[in-house]
This record gives structure tokens, C-alpha cells and sequence, in this order.
């Protein structure tokens, strides 16, 4: 008698694991929190083994399950590396691909490069992922990325497709209101609009020589995308990529030397995927798109 367990069960084992319990556990896979306890009884029945200590606040693993944890992942990234090769044997343009951007590029600017893309490849489905977080293409949570930073995985295909500048900007009607400022020291008398946990302004204004703590701005958020709108409301001086600011009405760019590095782009996918025919598709034809609006936006 084969008492092996199946893969499903090693899923859920590995998830309860990642995630700390069985509710976010299910919310990731997609499965009801019942469902997910009896993969993991399952799990226990099958090997003749307790793998987690119940207790009030949920399944704690215990030494053995801690200890069955790393070959269960790595069985995972293999399995993972399986279907990527499958995929990258598949000729058919059809299908889908999924796609990851930060917020900002996926909410302003994927809607107009997708446009032309979808009538070249109507068979093919998109899927969009919008994150700031780096989306690990090794275990295909994303098959193509628009990163604002260089990849550097050796499994990877990357492209450097250019660079976005980042300028301080306002609302035409808020600097009616309140004043153009002319130099740096000009901004304490504004309201800024910042980030939250994220120290990267802070960091590049200490850097300069323009000494700024969370405290200075009076609109805090780590929501790019928020940050833009707070900025289109005229809430405020905020910063974003000269190219949004340029194509937005009643939006003025303010003449400062903030020296603020531009955002670096990069478009990759795992080099077994670069073999699918739709997958290729789709990165080349999102390249030429990306070059044409870095291009512009640096004119």
C-alpha cells in the first residue's frame, strides 16, 4: 500500500508554515480553512507523525515539521522550475500572462501602452499584478516585471529600457495660493507630501544637504499611486515622474535642483519563459512601448 502523501497536502503543510496559520494560509491558496485542516490531518495520518502543537491561537509546528520545512520548499522551487520549462515549450500565442509593476506604473501607465498590445495579441490574456514589492519571478508569481531597479537573479533575462526623471511638483491653483518656491529652503513654508515608513525622501534630502524628518510633511503615505492624486487634489508639493506630471492639466513642475536620481527601468522574465512564444511576445512588444515612453519623457 502506497501511504505517499500527495502534493496538495505538502502545499498546505508549506503554507500554514509561511503564513502563521490556517486562515491566511487558505486566503493564499484559495481554499476554505476546513478544507486546509484536513489537508494537514491528512498530512499527519499519512507520515504517522504530529506536525503541529494546537493550541488557542492556532497551529504552532513543532521540531519535526520545522524540520520537514526546507525540503518541502525546495521540492516547491523545483516544481516551479518544472513548469516554467513547460511553459517555455509551448508554441501557441494564446494563453495568458501575467504581469508586475509598482503601483504607479501599472495604474498610469500601463492602460495606454497596453492599448496597441491587446490589438496585436488580442488571443492573449493579461493578467496584472501591481506591487511595490519584488514579485520573485522564480516561483512564477509574475512571468514578465517592469522593475524600477536591476534584477539580479542569473535565471533572469533583463533589459534596461532607459531611465524616468522624478521632479517636485504641485497644483497650478496651490501655488497660486501659496507661492512658487525658488530655492530648496523655500519648501519649509510649504505643505509636502511624503512618504510613511518608507525613509527614501528623507534619506536623498539628508544626502543633499536639505536636513528633512517625517515630521515635515503634513501628508504621509507609502501608496504611490495616493501620493499622485494627493498631489492632483493641490493638497500639496509632492514628487513624481516628470513625464505624469507633464501630461497632467493644471499641474506645475517646480524649478529646484533636487538632484533626485531617476527611476531606472528594467524589464525581465526568467530565461525559460523567454522561449514562449506569447510570453516573448508580450515582453517585446511591452520593450518598444516602455522605449517610446522613456524616449518622450526625457525630450
Amino acid at each position: 500500500m502506497n501511504n505517499e502523501p500527495d502534493w496538495s497536502l505538502w502545499r498546505s503543510f508549506s503554507a500554514v508554515i509561511t503564513h502563521g496559520s490556517l486562515s491566511a494560509a487558505a486566503r493564499e491558496l484559495g481554499l476554505s480553512q476546513p478544507t486546509l485542516g484536513r489537508h494537514i490531518e491528512a498530512l499527519e495520518q499519512a507520515l504517522g507523525l504530529s506536525l503541529f502543537e494546537r493550541t488557542l491561537t492556532g497551529l504552532k509546528p513543532n521540531a519535526t515539521a520545522l524540520r520537514l520545512f526546507e525540503p518541502v520548499g525546495t521540492a516547491q522551487a523545483a516544481l516551479a522550475e518544472a513548469a516554467i520549462l513547460a511553459e517555455g515549450a509551448q508554441l501557441d500565442l494564446g494563453g495568458t500572462v501575467r504581469l508586475t509593476a509598482s503601483t504607479v506604473v501599472s495604474s498610469y501607465l500601463l492602460p495606454g501602452l497596453l492599448g496597441p498590445i491587446r490589438q496585436r495579441y488580442p488571443a492573449i490574456a493579461i493578467e496584472i499584478a501591481p506591487s511595490d514589492s519584488a514579485e520573485n519571478l522564480l516561483l512564477r508569481e509574475a512571468d514578465i516585471a517592469i522593475r524600477m531597479f536591476r534584477p539580479t537573479q542569473l535565471e533572469l533575462v533583463t533589459r534596461h529600457l532607459g531611465a524616468l526623471p522624478v521632479v517636485p511638483c504641485a497644483r497650478t491653483d496651490y501655488l497660486a495660493q501659496r507661492g512658487t518656491p525658488t530655492s530648496i529652503d523655500d519648501l519649509r513654508q510649504h505643505d509636502l507630501i511624503g512618504m510613511d515608513r518608507s525613509d527614501a525622501i528623507i534619506a536623498h534630502a539628508n544626502a543633499i544637504g536639505f536636513p528633512l524628518t517625517r515630521q515635515d510633511f503634513i501628508l504621509r503615505t507609502d501608496n504611490q499611486p495616493l501620493i499622485w492624486e494627493l498631489i492632483r487634489a493641490g493638497l500639496g508639493i509632492g514628487f513624481a515622474q516628470q513625464s505624469l506630471a507633464e501630461s497632467t492639466p493644471n499641474i506645475t513642475i517646480l524649478d529646484l535642483d533636487l538632484a533626485i536620481p531617476p527611476l531606472e527601468v528594467w524589464l525581465t522574465t526568467h530565461k525559460e519563459l523567454f522561449t514562449s512564444y506569447r510570453i516573448r511576445a508580450i515582453y517585446d512588444a511591452l520593450a518598444e512601448g516602455l522605449v517610446g515612453y522613456i524616449s518622450g519623457s526625457n525630450v
